[in-house]
């Protein structure tokens, strides 16, 4: 098994060589075409059966062993984020306002790498490898358009398989959890309609100002007093707008923000204390509400036993990393689209190293990770999809 991680060494140059190229060159979701082209161009030379325009800017490619068997995929996300990057590496993007803020240029580099790899030691097993290369993850719906064309038929999957390196935790660590990993996300959208005046009348308004000020204070009781606390939820007012004169009450204000939660029960309850508050609270302030709440995407579920052999592989792999089989993250993915109709294992690779000023959190304008991760990751994906794979 260690031989899939010192063939992952030796092509360090390569995986690196190619994340920083991605990271140059980011394209927002949907609009990966210089990406894709390269991806593409990488796994035809390898001799696969490769097919693009897969969920608008997709690829998908198929790696067949010696004989017929299971079909393990491996899905890899690669679209960047409308983010001013200020990391001053020389590689940081030369597209203004946009940048690699969440890693996907080092899973595009590491999916690459593992095609390499799989390929040379296709003799040794027996099945289907799948490739996905998705755009869009960062909440644009790019799983969701890849499923509608058809990944998971043709073959359908058997196992699937995804990472991501994780500047939330340092280099050496690894989180390979059962069940619940990541959650669902909810948006939510809400105007507060009041009557606007002179704000040196009060009196002669109906101040939707006060109202949403209400609201914003009350909907933190919500996971303080409504779910339990032996459960984990998150409701967040993320953005506020109302008014523009220091003197004038607006006649409405508007609110954003997100719910988070692992359970549908939990959310649900979240739900309905959200409606039930705003309307209560707007009511009582002579105000009125319009309420709307979108579900973004439902919570990462890891396969508990397919989750229980990737342990085992990451533990015979990388015997000096610290394991993590317990913590779950707030943070949210389209991979939950594709693990609630086919079992498999998410799981992180920590990559953030203080020392070389590699700890920026995800979606910072100066995120930016440790690359010596990438074999690593690259090893342990392949040793994994193998586990599922016949024996050669």
């Amino acid at each position: 098994m260690e031989k899939f991680l010192d063939d992952a060494q030796a092509l360090f140059e390569y995986t690196r060589d190619l994340r920083r190229d991605f990271h140059k060159y980011p394209e927002l979701g949907f609009k990966e075409i210089r990406t894709a082209n390269i991806i593409a161009k990488e796994l035809t030379n390898l001799g696969m059966e490769v097919k693009t325009g897969v969920g608008q800017t997709g690829v998908v490619a198929l790696l067949e062993g010696k004989e017929s068997g299971p079909v393990v995929l491996l899905r890899f996300d690669m679209d960047a984020l409308p983010i001013q990057e200020e990391t001053g590496a020389e590689y940081a993007s030369v597209n203004d306002g946009i940048m690699h803020a969440c890693g996907h240029d080092g899973h595009i580099a590491i999916g690459l790498t593992v095609a390499r790899l799989l390929n040379d030691h296709r003799s040794e097993f027996k099945g289907t490898v799948k490739l996905v290369f998705q755009p869009a993850e960062e909440g644009l719906g790019g799983a969701e358009r890849m499923i509608a064309d058809g990944i998971l038929h043709s073959p359908a999957p058997d196992v699937v398989l995804a990472l991501h390196v994780w500047n939330e935790k340092p280099v050496g660590w690894i989180g390979i959890v059962p069940g619940p990993t990541m959650a669902a996300a909810d948006t939510f959208y809400v105007r507060i309609i009041g009557k606007g005046g002179h704000g040196a009348v009060p009196n002669l308004c109906n101040d939707p100002v006060l109202a949403a000020a209400q609201v914003i204070n009350s909907l933190q009781s919500i996971v303080s007093r409504n779910v339990s606390p032996l459960k984990a939820a998150v409701v967040t007012v993320a953005s506020i707008h109302g008014g523009e004169a220091f003197n004038v009450i607006p006649s409405e204000v508007e609110l954003k923000g997100t719910i988070r939660s692992f359970e549908s029960t939990v959310r649900d309850r979240v739900v309905l204390r959200l409606e039930q508050i705003i309307v209560n609270i707007t009511h009582s302030m002579e105000c009125e509400s319009q309420i709307e709440i979108k579900s973004i995407m439902p919570a990462v579920v890891n396969h508990p036993e397919i989750t229980k052999r990737v342990q085992q592989v990451a533990s015979k792999l990388l015997p000096n990393d610290q394991f993590d089989f317990h913590t779950v993250t707030m943070g949210s993915e389209d991979m939950a689209y594709v693990l609630q109709q086919i079992p498999g294992c998410y799981f992180f690779i920590g990559s953030a190293n203080k020392e070389k000023n590699l700890d920026a959190s995800h979606h910072h304008s100066k995120f930016d990770f440790d690359e010596s991760i990438l074999p690593k990751a690259a090893g342990l994906m392949v040793a994994s999809a193998l586990e599922f794979l016949g024996k050669g």
